[in-house]
């Protein structure tokens, strides 16, 4: 009895999920999200105005309410989809980032601190790179070149604390607004990796020495070129590797549908097959029943047609034994005594 009922809840499970997916792979599902996610960025953006917030604090509110209810009903669905196998649902990270963001909203602390729903409701809007692929691409991307680039700031911090130094050593005594400090030395030489100021600090280091002129060339040839090539190579490197990995589930997805109608296509030919031979051996049957009911007809005729034959035979050796009889003899008439 247990494994009936565990067969039954089985097969009502993947009855649901099927119905949930269809519901969320749909080109009407997506559409009609992606636009409640512009539309909770507007109501967002409409309430960063003291006036309008003031006036329709009511009804920005209720409003907000029917967001937070629609994409509750959107994870619902999501969550459904995998109800065969609910562990799925987590393997995918957008649907790990859109679930923490749905029911942070139900938490109480973060319900009670106006400052938290807001993040958490701007938090939303990121989920529209979701239903933007070339959007999910780049931010796949950014994912992808951490490693490079968090390379990239170590490199960076130790030719800053480098230059730094230097700078310190040789323009503190006649430049303290700019090199008092290592602190200053470094925010300076930030500032001139952007290429900002600079013409202004190559002329305060020349009018305290020539050879300052080697040292801003060299810091800028190295920060504002070859450091951000670099990382300008880790990013479009980064930025393949997300467009092929984005191409590759495109393709396994392709190549699911695909293996999933040969399979449609393969029962529904076989159940023409069988319908077929179970015609054609209707047909064989029917066919070989008016066989044998012709053998037997003729077999039946046949034996009428010898019986009758037999019948000629015997009358006509019965004329040929009358026919060799000898013919009757005439008796005289006997003659009497007085003769």
């Amino acid at each position: 009895m247990s494994d009936q009922s565990a067969v039954v809840g089985r097969s009502h499970r993947v009855r649901v999920a099927e119905r949930c997916r269809e519901i969320t792979e749909a080109r009407w599902f997506a559409t009609a999200v992606f636009l409640l996610i512009l539309g909770n960025a507007a109501v967002l953006g409409v309430e960063t105005y003291a006036g309008v917030s003031a006036r329709w604090h009511t009804e920005l509110q209720t409003v907000e309410h029917l967001f937070l209810a629609a994409f509750t009903a959107e994870m619902v669905l999501r969550a459904g989809a995998h109800a065969a196998r609910p562990l799925d649902f987590f393997r995918d990270p957008w649907n790990v980032f859109d679930l923490v963001v749905v029911l942070a909203a139900f938490v109480p602390a973060a319900r009670e601190n106006s400052t938290v729903l807001r993040l958490l409701r701007l938090a939303r809007v990121l989920r529209a790179a979701r239903f933007l692929p070339q959007l999910r691409i780049v931010l796949v991307a950014v994912g992808r070149s951490l490693p490079g680039t968090v390379s990239f700031l170590l490199v960076g911090a130790l030719l800053l604390y480098v230059y730094a130094m230097v700078g310190w050593v040789f323009f503190a005594g006649h430049d303290p607004e700019h090199f008092g400090s290592i602190g200053r030395a470094v925010l300076t030489l930030f500032l001139l990796m952007t290429l900002d100021g600079l013409g202004d600090a190559v002329h305060a280091g020349l009018e305290i020495s020539r050879w300052s002129f080697l040292y801003y060339v060299s810091y800028v040839l190295i920060a504002s070129f070859v450091l951000v090539n670099v990382l300008i190579g880790v990013v479009i490197n980064s930025l393949e590797e997300a467009r092929e990995i984005e191409k590759a589930e495109m393709e396994a997805v392709e190549r699911k549908d695909a293996e999933k109608a040969a399979v449609v296509k393969g029962v529904v030919a076989t159940k023409v097959v069988d319908t077929h031979a179970v015609g054609t051996d209707a047909a064989g049957t029917a066919a070989r029943g008016s066989v044998d009911g012709a053998v037997v007809g003729t077999v039946d005729d046949a034996g009428l047609r010898e019986r009758i034959a037999a019948a000629r035979r015997a009358l006509d050796d019965v004329e040929s034994a009358l026919s060799a009889l000898p013919p009757p003899r005439a008796h005289a008439p006997a003659d009497g005594p007085w003769e």
